[in-house]
């Protein structure tokens, strides 16, 4: 085989395999504890997903009516009014304002020991966009949020 050859089957190698780990990176982990943290910054998910899931563990011991975790995922321009638009809902909705178009997606609200995820659909995401994901209990959008990248 000459040089030519051994590029070509290189570069499609390394297409294929970039293809198969865009296609896992369909669902990520968050984790959230009793010190108001998540354990990431930052989530990456492929643009390629049918439906993107965030599963989030609350590693805490706490109830979720003193240190409930949820995670919702908007637009960054959005994210600061639907916080406090959820504070304003209140407990009953998990703190995440009803009917609102700005809330890509919001999971459950739990406590120490939980589970819980949320799905959205591939389509609700596009690439290049600025995204955040957040806890919308009272007081912690503001140390609980990081940025979710769709590439």
């Amino acid at each position: 085989m000459n040089t030519a050859c051994y590029a070509i089957v290189g570069m499609l190698i390394w297409g294929l395999s970039s293809l198969a780990l865009a296609a896992d990176n369909c669902q990520v982990t968050l984790h959230g504890d009793d010190n108001m943290r998540f354990d990431q910054p930052q989530l990456t998910v492929s643009s390629q997903c049918e439906a993107v899931t965030i599963e989030l563990v609350h590693s805490g011991k706490l109830g979720a009516n003193v240190m409930g975790h949820n995670v919702v995922v908007t637009l960054t321009g959005d994210f600061k009014d639907v916080a406090k638009a959820g504070m304003k809902a209140g407990p009953e909705s998990g703190y995440v304002p009803s009917d609102d178009d700005r809330v890509i997606g919001a999971s459950d609200m739990i406590g120490g020991g939980q589970s819980t995820s949320l799905t959205i659909p591939g389509s609700g995401l596009q690439a290049g966009e600025d995204y955040t994901f957040f806890c919308s209990f009272p007081g912690h959008w503001t140390m609980m949020k990081g940025k979710l990248v769709v590439n």
